[in-house]
């Protein structure tokens, strides 16, 4: 193992970066002011009459934008240059005054704020980069232009730069993927390849590059385990990938079983984009716990299903609701939203047994072109007694206002194609015991007591 968990819990936002890719109490629910945190590591302090694109923007672009806007990546174009961006100058005032980039769909002012890996851009980026468009883009002194980054030419593991490369790979096996067709599954089963039990840090899940990249629509390992029939059943999935996703790291005191015979059965959903990838391999990176290393809490992943008929109407709306109630403390350590381009929100609330009801996160602009897994930071991630409801909620929208849909004239449904419409919610779970939910609680009471006395220190100081 390549560093602690306490380590890696401080390190999450900044390991991402170097990579590249860049009651109450017991909710942690924590309501951030974003006009009170500093520039995303830039140095720009707000909207100026003098701004530049060498001096205050390209910092922006290269902290936030540049890992996706460039040769060779995703970005529709590059953002390199002065010469590259500034004919997109206006657009990008569009774009980023509305938090639609960089793409991190989050409610800001609602719900719990403190994401690890949060990509959203600071009140005075936003500032500076409209200030600039509105000053006409001008380019400043080239001398005051930051030294461009070397961006690798090939894939990495996004957690590679955080914690070493993965202890462990399985593939899946070779499907080839035509030019032309519809939507096409791969589920094959492979062994772990695993000679002795393992427990898990941390799970990577990736395409091939670059082709394997533009024809996934998702990828998702799932553990089969033995029954006591002798047959495999699913336990859970490991991860997942999608557009915009960064593998999960499990909190320092929980972990996830590999037993040395179990499966994994692969779920990769294929769509042809006009040209040929032959034996295209989906790969799961796995990062071990030091052996002998034994979790206090397991955690696992699943996908919690949201219900109701999505019969969407030309011009109609449609909502779904899903609900889970555990009969033991539970911590929720992550939530993604899932659904295809007529999803415009989901929410999650929790319904506690005294029968209050509190909002834990809310995506009112999901956007199903970049999808999140919003990683809560370790000191708020809901603590959830025995007997809470979860309670989620998904909105659709196949009216002319959603730019996203194919044709608002026509009817959709529910199913799995590209075309259809799904409707869940992905949760990483740590299941707690009663005495170490207990113990949680009261290390956050004592912990937000001491930073209140800070608080109170600092303002009679």
């Amino acid at each position: 193992m390549r560093g602690s968990q306490s380590h890696l819990s401080h390190a999450w936002s900044r390991g991402m970066a170097r990579a590249g890719f860049a009651g109450a109490l017991a909710l942690g629910l924590t309501f951030v002011d974003l006009t009170a945190q500093g520039p995303a590591g830039n140095g720009a302090d707000g909207a100026r009459a003098d701004v530049t694109f060498s001096k205050d923007v390209a910092p922006i672009l290269q902290a936030n934008c540049q890992i996706c806007h460039r040769p060779g990546s995703v970005g529709p174009m590059p953002l390199l240059t002065y010469r590259d961006t500034r004919r997109w100058a206006p657009r990008m005032k569009d774009l980023v005054s509305k938090r639609l980039m960089p793409p991190f769909h989050l409610d800001t002012g609602i719900g719990i704020q403190d994401i690890k890996d949060d990509w959203r851009l600071s009140e005075a980026d936003i500032e500076t980069v409209v200030a600039w468009a509105d000053a006409g883009a001008p380019e400043g002194d080239p001398a005051d232009m930051p030294p461009p980054i070397d961006w690798p030419a090939e894939q990495e593991w996004q957690l590679e730069d955080l914690i070493g490369p993965p202890d462990h790979v399985i593939k899946s096996k070779p499907f080839d993927v035509p030019a032309e067709g519809g939507d096409t599954w791969w589920r094959p089963r492979v062994p772990t390849g695993l000679e002795e039990d393992r427990w898990v840090m941390a799970f990577e899940t990736r395409p091939s590059f670059p082709a394997g990249r533009q024809v996934v629509h998702h990828a998702i390992p799932r553990l089969l385990r033995l029954n006591e029939e002798g047959e495999y059943q699913r336990i859970q999935s490991l991860s997942e990938y999608a557009m915009g996703k960064v593998g999960e790291i499990v909190p320092g005191d929980a972990g996830r079983l590999l037993k040395a015979n179990d499966m994994i059965e692969w779920d990769a959903h294929y769509y042809p984009m006009g040209y040929d990838v032959q034996g295209d391999q989906v790969e799961l990176g796995i990062w071990f716990h030091e052996e002998g290393y034994k979790p206090e809490f397991q955690q696992d992943l699943r996908l919690y299903p949201l219900r109701g008929d999505i019969a969407l109407a030309p011009g109609g709306t449609a909502m779904t609701q899903g609900f889970h109630r555990w009969d033991h403390p539970v911590r929720l350590d992550s939530f993604q939203p899932h659904g295809h381009v007529h999803l415009h929100a989901m929410s999650i609330q929790a319904l506690y047994p005294d029968g209050r009801l509190e909002l834990i996160s809310m995506v009112t602009d999901f956007d199903a072109r970049w999808h999140h897994s919003y990683i809560y930071e370790d000191d708020v991630a809901p603590l959830l007694p025995a007997g809470t409801v979860l309670v989620m909620t998904g909105w659709y929208d196949n009216t002319a206002e959603n730019e996203l849909t194919p044709d608002p004239e026509i009817w959709y449904a529910r199913g799995s194609r590209t075309g259809d419409e799904m409707s869940h919610a992905w949760l990483a779970v740590t299941h707690l015991t009663d005495e170490g939910f207990q113990r949680l609680v009261e290390e956050r009471e004592a912990k937000l007591t001491t930073d209140e006395d800070g608080d109170s220190n600092d303002d009679n100081n």
